[in-house]
């Protein structure tokens, strides 16, 4: 009769061992597509973080460029500006 209480305990053991492992193996399986999609948003070439990356910064050399061509512009209207203004003041 021991025995038989032995191989009931050893069985109900086994069992809460073999659902944990079940348990186990379904977050594995939920890791493993969580992971897939990360990948997939990562590495993918037309819509992932390095396409968007790559998108935002040849937006920022292309908006450092008409700054500095809209600086170079109004830097160059404001001396023609003043040179007409000192040729006007100083013309004798």
């Amino acid at each position: 009769m021991e025995v038989e209480v032995l191989i009931a305990e050893l069985n109900g053991k086994l069992q809460r061992m073999v659902d944990g492992i079940e348990v186990v193996k379904e977050r594995q399986e939920t890791m493993a597509v969580d992971i897939n999609k990360i990948k997939e948003t990562m590495y993918n070439p037309d819509e992932g973080i390095y396409a968007r990356l790559k998108e935002l910064e040849n937006w920022k050399k292309v908006q450092s460029k008409i700054t500095w061509l809209f600086i170079t512009s109004i830097s160059g209207l404001l001396g023609i500006l003043f040179a007409s203004l000192f040729d006007q003041l100083f013309s004798f």
